[in-house]
């Protein structure tokens, strides 16, 4: 008994040893693999987030992932690593499998998100569950770094130069300006012409304040519902924050010169949405705050609070008493 006892003590260091090379192997061997075999679609991806403003965002994406992660840090350091390679081997074959069908199809969204679900399986498969579950949301984050499909992107722009346009003719006329609308054509005043074109009908602006939105969401220290809402606001906020561009070039075509007023959208309007949204979001938390009240104190919580003035009390009265001076006869 005492021999057995004896080599399994042995074998168990070894054991553990083994265990943490095959992980170590793992976690090093197979992303440098995966990374080789997916280079093509993310240089390709790359060249998109170049030449495409309207998700030139993406290329950040990963970069504020990384940041998110480190503030995981501490979470993270309580994690035991235990691989689930039964759940992280089966999403890295059905993260293949989307691949295989992008590459057939000639649909190359799939691949993309493929480079995803990935991800997602390595962390599964070198982390364990435990990990995956503290990192999911910033793992869902990383989907916001592929551009739409084709498809979904025509159905979302058309809508919003559609309300781009239908905003501005509104907030001009407002303010007295006579306009005549003709499709995506706006007529002003009777001699200026401005066209909306497909560039401005602000979906570049509704990518990037989906992200700064998600980021502001996750690292608010907010109830989930402050989260979502959040979250939900960005297409209303991106919606009105390019509704003011065009009604602010809109006024620059009519009282200064085209170039003026095209530099003015192109530059100076595009830098200042941000800073625009940002605040925006930020009054939108503070007005969240007012709206709530603070809940009642429950019978209990008041039982309690008394029982620990009383006690407060107590204390004070035996301090004082022991500082009264002794007298003599």
């Amino acid at each position: 008994m005492n021999r057995t006892h004896r080599s399994t003590q042995t074998l168990a260091p070894d054991g553990l040893l083994s265990r943490s090379r095959l992980v170590l192997g793992v976690g090093i061997i197979l992303p440098a693999a995966l990374l080789w075999s997916f280079w093509p679609t993310l240089a390709l991806l790359w060249r998109d987030w170049q030449r495409d403003d309207d998700y030139s965002v993406g290329q950040l994406v990963p970069l504020v992932g990384l940041y998110l992660v480190w503030q995981e840090r501490h979470r993270l350091a309580k994690c035991s690593l235990r691989p689930a390679w039964l759940v992280g081997g089966a999403m890295l074959l059905f993260a293949q499998a989307v691949r295989a069908f992008g590459l057939v199809w000639l649909f190359e969204s799939a691949e993309r998100y493929s480079v995803v679900f990935t991800v997602i399986g390595l962390v599964l498969l070198v982390g364990g569950v435990g990990v995956f579950w503290t990192l999911k949301w910033v793992l869902l984050f990383l989907f916001l770094m592929v551009p739409l499909p084709g498809r979904v992107h025509n159905m979302i722009s058309g809508p919003l130069q559609d309300a781009a346009t239908a905003g501005a003719v509104f907030v001009l006329e407002l303010f007295g300006t006579v306009v005549a609308r003709e499709g995506h054509v706006m007529l002003l005043n009777d001699n200026t012409r401005v066209a909306v074109a497909e560039a401005c009908s602000g979906l570049r602006m509704l990518t990037a304040f989906v992200v700064v939105s998600a980021v502001f969401a996750y690292v608010a220290r907010r109830p989930a519902w402050h989260k979502v809402t959040l979250l939900a606001s960005s297409i209303p906020i991106a919606i009105g924050c390019n509704t003011a561009r065009l009604v602010v070039t809109a006024g620059l075509f009519m009282f200064t010169t085209s170039d003026t007023a095209e530099k003015f959208f192109h530059d100076f309007a595009g830098l200042s949405m941000m800073p625009l949204a940002v605040a925006i979001l930020v009054g939108e938390l503070w007005l969240m705050n007012k709206l709530v009240a603070a809940a009642p104190d429950t019978p209990a919580q008041v039982r309690s609070a008394q029982a620990q003035g009383d006690a407060r009390s107590m204390t004070g009265s035996v301090a004082n008493r022991g500082s009264l001076p002794s007298r003599t006869a």
